[in-house]
């Protein structure tokens, strides 16, 4: 199950491919800590971007509409009934086609500012049988289109956002009034000793060859990394202008946080 099927919820290959991707591009890294000037997610090997949606996507298969969606207030009723969905920073588009796989009546606009993700995921789409009811753009999450959300996701991205106070802020504009944002996010304790654990030690890890250089690319570069923590978190939340926040739920790899105008 661990190595062999790509559907189970322990199923951890992409974790490897993901490595192979931080081996490959060690040089680049160390080029970054130089100079201080980041290094973009699209500068990558090819294999984080596989990995990480082969990593992410078993947690999201045994989740996101279990468990996630019906944490949150009233909107599975607004999923089955018919609601527009924005999918922020969506690489392959493994959790828009999942929603959209549950939710028929429902539409999906998946976002991603890079257009070898997005291009995948319109393909992955098309396979699944949900082409119909989703729609992939190339954007950025601090300015990608669309307004009257009902809901807007961001799973496993926003820490890597140079400008995730930008991000959050635009989230809050492109929402209705009664909307919800899905926050998920690495599992992360706030302070430093508690996350030092076999999770923790990968998450930074991961942090500091890929998320934080990330963030330091781009405008702003903030660089929450992969451990921010809901303290840090909130903080982010509230500086966009929201005013509602809790932890709906969360698993050992994710908190899930309900964000509400």
């Amino acid at each position: 199950m661990v190595f062999a099927e790509e559907d189970s919820p322990v199923f951890l290959a992409g974790g490897f491919e993901l490595l192979a991707a931080v081996y490959k591009d060690e040089p680049k890294v160390a080029k970054a800590f130089q100079s201080g000037l980041g290094l973009g997610w699209h500068e990558h090997d090819v294999c984080l971007f596989r990995g990480t949606e082969r990593f992410f996507r078993p947690g999201y298969n045994a989740n996101l509409v279990a468990n996630w969606i019906p944490a949150l207030d009233g909107v599975e009723a607004k999923l089955k009934a018919g609601a527009k969905v924005a999918d922020v920073g969506c690489g392959h588009g493994a959790s828009t086609i999942l929603m959209a796989q549950a939710y028929p009546n429902s539409r999906f606009d998946g976002f991603d500012y890079h257009p070898a993700s997005i291009e995948r995921a319109r393909q992955a789409a098309a396979e699944a049988g949900v082409g119909d009811r989703t729609n992939f753009e190339t954007a950025r999450a601090q300015d990608f289109p669309g307004d009257g959300y009902d809901l807007v996701c961001i799973f496993d991205a926003l820490h890597d956002m140079g400008d995730p106070v930008g991000a959050a802020a635009h989230i809050r504009r492109s929402l209705k009034p009664d909307g919800t944002w899905l926050l998920v996010e690495p599992f992360a304790h706030d302070d430093l000793a508690e996350n030092l654990n076999p999770i923790g030690r990968m998450f930074y890890s991961a942090s500091t060859m890929v998320c934080t250089p990330a963030s330091q690319s781009q405008e702003v570069g903030l660089a929450l990394g992969a451990q921010a923590g809901e303290r840090r978190l909130r903080q982010v939340i509230e500086d966009a202008g929201f005013t509602r926040f809790r932890r709906a739920t969360e698993t050992p790899f994710n908190l899930v946080l309900e964000v509400r105008p």
